[in-house]
C-alpha cells in the first residue's frame, strides 16, 4: 500500500503557478479602481492659485478592497478645478514631469489653515490614499509596510498613474503615511518620520538644512539654493487683561440692569464664560534663501514683530454656556415630564376632592340663578391675589415654592391693570413698548403659532421659563399657573376682562392656550354686558331707548321702539353684539308667551301677511342701501343679528368630527343640515322682525344675493323691467332654507335663545386650564418661548450686525414655521431648533468678545474702528485671517499689546517669589542690552514651529535629470515630524 501510494503523494505535490495570489489580486483590485476613476495618464491643470487650497472646493471618491480577509478602504481626494483644454494637452512634451512634482515646489499654498494634513506637508491637489477601513485596525509591521509599498509601486508601474498613491501605516492618530508618484523616467517617494521627542539639533533651521542635504546626497557642488519658508505660531491664552463682560445672573434680583438679568419679560442673553478661549498669531517668512538669515541654538533672527506676515486664527470653547439657550433648553425638559400640579405642589385627593364638588356647585348656582352684582369697592391687593388665600389653605407660606414677592411682581407683571382702578371698569392697560402691529418681528407669531408679543399669554411663557430657571423649577411652574388658573376663576365671576389679549373671537393662527384664554375673555365680556343690563332701572331704560327710526346707514347698533318696559322688568338684559356698548337687551329663553301675544307675534302663525304686516318692526341695524321688500314696497332694512358662537381650533375640530360621523345617509345629510343651521334660522327670525311683512326672497336678497336671479323681461305695456326669482338650488322642495324660513318667528336678536352659551364655555375653559399638567403647559407655550427667542437673538444681532448669523436667524425662523406648525411637533425637531438658537447666541457673544478684546469701541478714528469690526468679523467667520501690516498695522499693534500683557503677568508671576519689588524695577531699568533682549520676550515661545524647504537638483546621479525635492518640518510640545518628498530620476541613474 505504502508503495502504491507514493505516485499519488508525488501528483498531489505539483504546484499550480498560474492560479493568483491573494497580493496579485490586491493589486489587481487597486488597478481596476484607478481605472474606473479614470486616473490614468498625465492630467495637467492649471497653476495653483493663492488660497486655493482654502477656498476652492475638495471632493473625495471611495471604495472598498480587500488583501485576504483585512479590510481596506482607497479615497481619491481632489481639488476641483478646470483642466487643460485637448489642444494644451497635444502640445505637451512626452518627459514633462507629474503635475504633483511640479505642485511641490509650489509656493502660493503654503501653510493652508483648513486642508488635509497631506496637502499641508506636501502641497498636492490630488493623491489617493489606502488606509484600513476599520478605525482600530493598523498596519504595525516593518513586512506589511513593505509589502503594501511594493504594490504601490507595481499598481503605478502597470496603469501609467501619475496621481501619488499612499498608504497609512501605524495606528491612525499617528498619521503616518509612506507613497510614492511616478511619471516618465521620474519618481518621487514619500517619507516621514514621526518621534514624541525631537532631538536638540532638530530645534532650528540649521540642523533641519542639515537633514535635508543629506538625504538629498546631491554630489554637485555648491549645491543649488535652498529656498525656506518658515512659520511660528505663538498661542495666547491669558485673556486677564481684557475680563469677560458677561456677568453671571444674580439670582436674589427680581430686576437687574446687568447684562443677561432678570427683568421679567426680557430673555438674558449671552454667554457665561469667554467664548474665544485661545488667539493663535501665525507669523510667517514666505521666501527666504539659507544665507540670508541665521536660526541656531545659539541665536536666531526670526523676530516675530519682524515677519512679513501675520494671520491670526480664534480658538473658540467647546460648546460655551449661553443663558438664552440654556433657558429654553431647560423650559423644553419640562415637556418630558408626567407629574400633574397637585402631584408636583403635594396636595391631598381628600381636599382636591372637596374643592371640585365645590366648584361643581358653583357652576351649577351660576346657570341656575341670576348673575351676582359685582362690588365695587375691592381693594386692589384683593382682586390681583384673593387666588393666593385659596390656595394657602391647603399649603403653608413656608412651603410656598415662590415667596411672595417674587409672585407679586410676576402677577403684576401679567395682570397691570390691578395696579389701577381701571380693573374696575374692564379695561385692560396697554403696553407702548411693544413692535408696532405692522413690523415682521410682531407678526411672527403667525409663523410659529404662538402669540403676539404683547399678549399675555406670550408674557406668561417668559415667566413660567424665568420661574423654572431660578425661582423654584417645575414646583415653582406649577405653583404660578394654579395662581394664574384661579386669577382666571376670579376674574370670570367678578367680570374682570382679562389685559393682554386682543378682543374678538379667537385667533385660529396662535397657538391652543392663548385661543382658551381669548374663548373666556369672549365670555367675560357677553356676561358682563349681560349682568349690566340686570342692574339698570327701568327708568333707565326708558331713557336710553331709541326712537323708531332706527334705519339711517351708518347709526349706532341700538333697539327699537322699547316700549313694553314694564313686562321686561323680570326678564335679564343682555347686548348681544358682544364687542359694542350698546344698551341692546337680551333675553336667554327662547320666547316670553305672554308678551309674544302683547306684541302681536302669538297671531303671526295663523294670520296671513297682512297680520304679520302690522306687527310693529325690532331690532333694525340701518336701511340697506335702495331695496325693497318685493311686496310692500317698504324699504328693506338690515336687521341686529347675532353673532356667530366664537370657536377655538379643538371645538372646530370636534365639531367636524361629530358632523362627519354623521355619515352619508339621507336622514344623517338632514341633521348634519340642521346642525349647521342654527346661526340661518337666527338670522331669519332677526330679519322677520325687523321688516315685517317680508318673504323668503327678500331675506335671499339681503343674505346671499347670488341665490336671487333677477332678469330683464318686458311688461304688458312694452317696459323693460326687472323680474327676479330664487335660484334653482332654493327652488328644491323641502331645502333647509325654506323649512327655516317657515318655522322662524319674528323675534329680534335681543328676545332669542342665545347661540353662544358663556357660561358653559367658560366653565370648560377654566375646567381644561386647571387640569393642563406643566409638561402640557410647556408644550403649548413652546412656540411663544421659541419666538420670544428667536426675537432676541434678532435684537442682539442687529447691535453687532453679523452677515452669517442674518442668514441663519432666516434658517431657523423657515424651520420652526415647518415645525412648530404641527400639533404635536416632534422632540427631536424642537432640540435641533433650541441648539440653532444656542449656536447662533454663541456666534455673536464670540463677536462680543473680540470686539472687547481688540477694542474697537475705543477706536479715535472712524477709519481704523472699519477696519477692527471688518478684520473681528472676518476672524469669525474664516479660518484664518491675514493681518494688514503685519506687526506694524493696526490691529497687528493690538495683537502684539495682548501679547505684551500676557508675558508681563507670566514672568511677574514667575519672579515674585525669587525677587520683590525694588529689584524688578532695578531689573526693567538695566542696561539697553538687556532691554533688547527683554523686547525678544514679548511673546511666548512658538507653540509650533514649521518650516518648508525646496529646491532642484539632478538625482542621484549629476548627469541625472534636476527634480523636485521637498522636506516640511513641524515641531510642536507634543511631536516632532518630518515629511519629505524626494524625486529621483529612473532612467539616467
Amino acid at each position: 500500500m505504502a508503495a502504491d501510494g507514493e505516485p499519488e503523494s508525488e501528483v498531489f505535490e505539483i504546484t499550480d503557478f498560474t492560479t493568483a495570489s491573494e497580493w496579485e489580486r490586491f493589486i489587481s483590485k487597486v488597478e481596476e479602481v484607478l481605472n474606473d476613476w479614470k486616473l490614468i495618464g498625465n492630467s495637467l491643470g492649471k497653476p495653483l492659485e493663492k488660497g486655493i487650497f482654502t477656498s476652492g472646493t475638495w471632493e473625495e471618491k471611495s471604495d472598498e478592497i480587500s488583501f485576504a480577509d483585512f479590510k481596506f478602504s482607497i479615497t481619491h481626494h481632489y481639488l476641483v478645478q478646470e483642466s487643460i483644454d485637448k489642444e494644451g494637452k497635444d502640445e505637451l512634451l512626452e518627459d514633462t514631469i507629474p503635475q504633483s512634482m511640479q505642485d511641490l515646489l509650489c509656493m502660493n499654498n503654503d501653510f493652508p489653515p483648513r486642508a488635509h494634513c497631506l496637502v499641508r506637508w506636501y502641497g498636492l491637489r490630488e493623491f489617493v490614499v489606502i488606509a484600513p477601513a476599520a478605525n482600530n485596525d493598523a498596519v504595525l509591521s516593518e513586512s506589511k509596510c513593505n509589502l503594501l509599498l511594493s504594490s504601490v509601486s507595481i499598481v503605478l508601474g502597470n496603469t501609467g498613474c501619475q496621481v501619488p498613491l499612499f498608504v497609512q501605516i501605524h495606528h491612525k492618530w499617528r498619521r503616518m503615511y509612506v507613497g510614492e508618484c511616478q511619471g516618465p523616467g521620474v519618481r518621487t517617494d514619500f517619507e516621514m518620520v514621526h518621534l514624541r521627542k525631537v532631538p536638540n539639533q532638530y530645534t532650528h533651521l540649521s540642523g533641519l538644512l542639515d537633514i535635508f542635504k543629506s538625504k538629498i546626497g546631491c554630489p554637485l557642488t555648491p549645491l543649488p539654493p535652498v529656498s525656506i519658508a518658515i512659520r511660528f505660531t505663538y498661542v495666547l491664552q491669558d485673556w486677564q487683561q481684557y475680563f469677560w463682560p458677561q456677568q453671571p445672573p444674580d439670582l436674589d434680583a427680581l430686576v437687574g440692569g446687568e447684562v443677561g438679568g432678570l427683568e421679567f419679560g426680557k430673555l438674558p442673553f449671552g454667554a457665561c464664560e469667554d467664548p474665544i478661549s485661545e488667539l493663535h498669531l501665525a507669523t510667517t517668512w514666505p521666501h527666504l534663501t539659507e544665507g540670508i538669515i541665521v536660526d541656531n541654538d545659539v541665536y536666531s533672527d526670526l523676530d516675530p514683530i519682524q515677519a512679513p506676515h501675520w494671520s491670526v486664527r480664534v480658538r473658540k470653547a467647546d460648546n460655551p454656556q449661553c443663558l438664552l439657550g440654556d433657558f429654553v433648553a431647560e423650559f423644553f425638559k419640562i415637556c418630558r415630564r408626567k407629574e400633574s400640579t397637585d402631584e408636583i405642589l403635594g396636595r391631598s385627593t381628600f381636599e382636591e376632592e372637596g374643592r371640585e364638588i365645590a366648584d361643581i356647585t358653583h357652576a351649577l348656582s351660576k346657570l341656575t340663578e341670576p348673575a351676582p352684582v359685582p362690588i365695587h369697592k375691592l381693594s386692589v391687593s384683593n382682586m390681583v391675589h384673593t387666588a393666593k388665600k385659596k390656595i394657602r389653605k391647603h399649603r403653608g407660606v413656608e412651603e410656598s415654592p415662590l415667596n411672595n414677592d417674587v409672585l407679586n411682581t410676576i402677577l403684576l407683571f401679567l395682570f397691570p391693570d390691578a395696579t389701577s382702578e381701571k380693573l374696575l371698569d374692564g379695561t385692560s392697560v396697554t403696553d407702548n413698548n411693544n413692535p408696532p402691529p405692522d413690523s415682521e418681528e410682531y407678526n411672527l407669531y403667525n409663523q410659529f403659532k404662538s402669540a403676539p408679543s404683547d399678549s399675555l399669554t406670550y408674557k406668561l411663557a417668559l415667566c413660567l421659563c424665568m420661574i423654572n430657571f431660578y425661582h423654584g423649577g417645575l414646583k415653582g411652574v406649577a405653583h404660578l399657573w394654579q395662581e394664574f388658573v384661579l386669577e382666571m376663576r376670579f376674574r370670570w365671576e367678578n367680570n374682570f376682562l382679562i389685559p393682554g389679549l386682543a378682543s374678538g373671537p379667537p385667533d385660529l393662527r396662535c397657538c391652543l392656550l392663548h385661543q382658551k384664554l381669548q374663548m373666556l375673555n369672549c365670555c367675560i365680556e357677553r356676561k358682563k354686558t349681560r349682568d349690566d343690563g340686570v342692574k339698570t332701572s327701568p327708568s333707565d331704560k326708558i331713557t336710553n331707548t331709541y326712537s323708531g327710526d332706527a334705519g339711517k346707514a351708518g347709526s349706532q347698533l341700538g333697539p327699537d321702539n322699547l316700549k313694553d318696559t314694564d313686562k321686561e322688568k323680570g326678564e335679564v338684559g343682555k347686548s348681544w353684539d358682544s364687542w359694542s356698548d350698546s344698551e341692546e337687551e337680551f333675553f336667554e329663553c327662547l320666547s316670553d308667551t305672554e308678551e309674544l301675544k302683547g306684541n302681536g307675534q302669538e297671531s303671526s302663525k295663523k294670520g296671513g301677511p297682512k297680520e304679520i304686516a302690522n306687527l310693529k318692526p325690532e331690532g333694525r341695524l340701518r336701511q340697506h342701501g335702495k331695496l325693497t321688500l318685493l311686496h310692500n314696497g317698504e324699504p328693506l332694512y338690515i336687521p341686529v343679528t347675532q353673532e356667530p358662537a366664537p370657536m377655538t381650533e379643538d371645538l372646530l375640530e370636534e365639531q367636524s368630527e361629530v358632523l362627519a360621523k354623521l355619515g352619508t345617509s339621507a336622514e344623517g345629510a338632514h341633521l348634519r343640515a340642521r346642525m349647521q343651521s342654527a346661526c340661518l334660522l337666527s338670522d331669519m327670525e332677526s330679519f322677520k322682525a325687523a321688516n315685517p311683512g317680508c318673504f323668503l326672497e327678500d331675506f335671499v336678497r339681503w343674505y346671499s344675493p347670488r341665490d336671487y336671479i333677477e332678469e330683464e323681461v318686458i311688461d304688458e305695456k312694452g317696459n323693460i323691467v326687472l323680474k327676479g326669482e330664487l335660484s334653482a338650488r332654493m327652488k328644491i322642495p323641502s331645502n333647509m332654507w325654506v323649512e327655516a324660513w317657515e318655522t322662524a318667528k319674528p323675534i329680534p336678536a335681543r328676545r332669542q335663545r342665545r347661540l353662544f352659551d358663556d357660561t358653559r364655555e367658560a366653565e370648560k375653559v377654566l375646567h381644561y386650564l386647571a387640569v393642563q399638567k406643566p409638561a402640557d403647559l410647556a408644550r403649548h407655550l413652546l412656540p411663544c418661548v421659541i419666538h420670544a427667542a428667536v426675537l432676541k437673538v434678532k435684537e442682539e444681532e442687529n447691535l453687532e450686525n453679523i452677515s452669517s448669523v442674518k442668514k441663519i436667524i432666516k434658517q431657523i425662523i423657515s424651520h420652526s414655521s415647518k415645525v412648530l406648525h404641527f400639533p404635536n411637533p416632534e422632540d427631536k425637531k424642537l432640540e435641533e431648533i433650541i441648539h440653532q438658537i444656542t449656536s447662533v447666541e454663541a456666534i455673536i457673544a464670540r463677536a462680543r468678545s473680540l470686539k472687547a478684546k481688540f477694542g474697537t469701541e475705543r477706536c479715535e478714528q472712524e477709519e481704523e474702528k472699519e477696519d477692527l469690526e471688518r478684520f473681528v468679523s472676518c476672524l469669525l467667520e474664516q479660518p484664518e485671517v491675514l493681518v494688514i501690516g503685519a506687526g506694524r498695522g493696526h490691529a497687528g499693534r493690538i495683537i502684539h499689546k495682548l501679547f505684551v500683557s500676557a508675558q508681563r503677568l507670566t514672568e511677574s508671576s514667575d519672579e515674585a517669589a525669587a525677587m520683590s519689588l525694588p529689584e524688578e524695577e532695578l531689573k526693567k531699568m538695566g542696561s539697553s542690552e538687556e532691554r533688547r533682549q527683554h523686547s525678544l520676550s514679548d511673546f511666548p515661545p512658538p507653540a509650533g514651529r514649521e518650516l518648508i524647504l525646496r529646491t532642484t537638483v539632478p538625482r542621484p546621479a549629476p548627469y541625472s535629470r534636476a527634480l523636485p525635492q521637498r522636506m516640511y518640518s513641524v515641531l510642536t510640545k507634543e511631536d516632532f515630524r518630518l515629511a519629505g518628498a524626494f524625486s529621483s530620476d529612473t532612467s539616467f541613474f
